[in-house]
Formats: C-alpha cells, structure tokens, sequence
C-alpha cells in the first residue's frame, strides 16, 4: 500500500503487489479503464481519499470522485454529512456538488429533519460554518423526507443533482 500526499494531511490511497506487478489488476476487457486505474509503476489508483492516524492506521474519508471542487478548493461530502448527522435534528443528510458559473460547484445540504424539527436553512448552514474552513460551508439546503440510497445503502448523489439541477 503506498499513499500520496494530499492537502491537509489527506492521501489518495494506492494499493499494490504481485497481482499488481504481474499486470493482473485492472478491468476485464477494457484496457483504457485499466490504464486510467494503474500508474506507470503498476499501483492501483482506489479513487478513495483517507488518511493515516499516527498509530498507521488508514482511514478512508471520501471517493475522489465525490469531492465538491469550490474555487480550486475540493470539499469532501462525507465530511459535512457527519457534522449535519451529529445535529441532534438531523436524522438524514446528503450533500452534492451544486454547479456554479462563479465558483464551479458548492456544496448543497438534502437534509432529513427528526420528527417535530423545524430547523431552518440558515441555522443548519451556521451550524456547519462555525465548525469547517470558509470554503467548505454549506451555501444552500433542501429538505427532504428520505434520502436516496442503494441497496447497499449508498446515497445516490446522481440523483439529488439531477433533482436540484431541474429547480434552477
């Protein structure tokens, strides 16, 4: 396993060995997938950003793909998710990347609020802001009754954008 480093500690995580080395790893019967997965050196690119704790332990916080790029800034959507999921009246939470022409995207709350909460919009974003960077606050929130995941219980982010994109 071999990381990369990443702003503010954070690592794209690459994994390796003999399968590796042999050539063996990649996509069966798609070679550009294949060489858009492997370096030149042969690791395996997860797509998964994590860090490393200072015992070696690896944690894995997002998927690369996932990360809001705001102003050159990438903002993991996990990251949010858990602060909005540890308010006491919040029971659900997605966030997306919601396209800007001044900023590129933005990161954009789906929340599931408990029964009898009434929490509005801006009291969510300024709970979030007093805790995260400047760059990674939440500019917009939408509540919602369910959030949309698989069966494998993944939120499925495609869906909340499509939604939030036929609102502008």
């Amino acid at each position: 396993m071999a990381v990369l480093r990443f702003e503010f500690q954070r690592c794209v995580l690459l994994i390796g060995g003999p399968a590796a080395a042999a050539g063996i790893l990649g996509y069966l019967n798609n070679a550009e997938a294949t060489a858009a997965t492997l370096d030149s050196q042969g690791w395996l690119k997860t797509g998964d950003l994590c860090y490393i704790d200072d015992d070696g332990y690896v944690y894995v916080v997002d998927r690369l793909k996932e990360l809001i790029k705001y102003k050159g800034y990438q903002v993991p959507p996990a990251e949010l998710e858990a602060l909005l999921l540890s308010h006491p009246q919040i029971s659900g939470a997605a966030v997306i990347p919601f396209p800007d022409e001044e900023v590129g995207q933005y990161p954009m709350a789906y929340v599931v609020r408990n029964s009898g909460s009434n929490i509005s919009d801006t009291a969510l974003m300024d709970f979030v802001a007093k805790q995260v960077a400047p760059y990674k606050r939440i500019r917009k929130v939408a509540f919602v009754t369910s959030i949309p995941k698989n069966p494998s219980g993944k939120i499925l982010r495609r869906e909340l954008i499509k939604l939030a994109i036929s609102k502008i």
